[in-house]
């Protein structure tokens, strides 16, 4: 076995640009036989190396690790129930014909809801209309929330699969309002702190300005040149409603190393086995199974398969496989068939988002590895 072709193939992206740096790692079994790092961590405002145990904004890969996973133990618990409203604990949500929007239907991407709305310009109205420092503050979080229980369907629950970051917000607010602690803070005590997942977590961007400390930024791959604020980010999220709420939500806003996830998805996939009792397998395998309410649909709950053209997992990945993807250019396709996963952290966004090479990458290079591992 060589990963030879593999390497070389980073190499050749770094050098087309596909992004500036990357790290991937590779598990087959129990065993992580591959972990390197490639390219530079960063561009601006200087040149560094990227390393194996650089830490991720992973934006849209915390639907799959943070949300659904909270969700899975919501359901353990008995506190939410898939067919549960949303109105259960929400009441006014059921504005505008979504009264009958459950938590299966956020889960799969077929609530109705709207695709995206850009909250955080209403919080950053509101704020230069006179409320000192209401962007990134539990008030703006509040707005938001607001905000999202008024909105209007796009299309009719049930019918549609729209993949949607409104989905996912909400079922963030659900785990807030049921636990009774912010989500950053039921991750880091339910799932993060017993795996032992010392790099991942969220940044509280109020925490940050109350207690006046900064993340250590030279363990982070930053992104954006962000056009509103006016810098480099570099340990604080990218996605812009994620943060006006503060860093803290469901749809985006986690950061992680490579290392970490692969110790988290080699937890669910023990779940999954009927290994581990964090989560009893049940659940595991009802959240990893193709949902059918939406003919046509590849979702799972919180979790994605490959569809039978064009995925971005490639053509060798089985059918009975699930993943995700985050706009920052990271990824992530579980094979449970072949019990291999493979994890591709990039910031292809630094320092501009105008750059979609990875999305022809993306399929390329998992056929690659999937060639090396034969």
């Amino acid at each position: 076995m060589s990963f030879e072709t593999v390497e070389h193939e980073m190499e050749a992206a770094v050098g087309r640009r596909v992004f500036p740096g990357a790290v991937l790692l590779v598990r087959e079994g129990t065993r992580a036989f591959y972990h390197r790092a490639f390219g530079h961590r960063s561009l601006e405002p200087e040149v560094t190396q990227m390393s194996e145990d650089t830490i991720f904004d992973i934006s849209s890969l915390t639907k799959a690790f943070a949300t659904s996973v909270g969700m899975m133990l919501m359901v353990k618990d008995g506190r939410i129930g898939l067919e549960d409203r949303v109105t259960r604990f929400f009441h006014n949500f059921g504005v505008h014909g979504k009264t009958h929007i459950t938590f299966r239907h956020l889960l799969t991407h077929s609530s109705g809801l709207p695709a995206w709305k850009p909250y955080y310009k209403g919080v950053l109205q509101i704020e230069r209309a006179g409320r000192i420092n209401f962007l990134g503050s539990n008030g703006a979080k509040a707005y938001v929330y607001q905000e999202l229980q008024r909105e209007r369907l796009d299309g009719q629950p049930g019918k549609q699969a729209v993949y949607s970051d409104l989905g996912f917000m909400l079922l963030g607010a659900a785990i807030e309002e049921v636990s009774g602690m912010t989500l950053d803070r039921f991750c880091h005590d339910r799932i993060f702190r017993p795996l032992g997942l010392r790099t991942t977590g969220f940044v509280d961007l109020s925490l940050l300005r109350a207690r006046r400390v900064q993340p250590v930024t030279e363990m982070i791959a930053p992104t954006e040149r962000c056009p509103w604020r006016k810098k480099i980010l570099c340990g604080e999220v990218h996605d812009d409603n994620a943060y006006a709420m503060g860093g803290v939500a469901g749809h985006a806003g986690l950061f992680a190393s490579a290392k970490d996830l692969d110790a988290l998805l080699g937890h669910l996939t023990d779940c999954y086995r009927g290994n581990s009792q964090m989560i009893p397998q049940r659940i595991v395998q009802e959240f990893w199974t193709r949902d059918a309410m939406v003919p046509g649909s590849t979702w799972c709950l919180g979790w994605d398969t490959p569809s039978p053209v064009g995925s971005s997992a490639g053509t060798h990945f089985s059918p009975h496989s699930v993943g995700h993807l985050g706009f920052s250019g990271t990824s992530v396709w579980l094979d449970l068939e072949h019990d291999r996963h493979v994890i591709l952290l990039s910031n292809r966004i630094h320092p501009s988002r105008d750059n979609d090479q990875i999305k022809a990458f993306r399929p390329f290079i998992h056929d690659v590895i999937i060639a090396a591992l034969q």
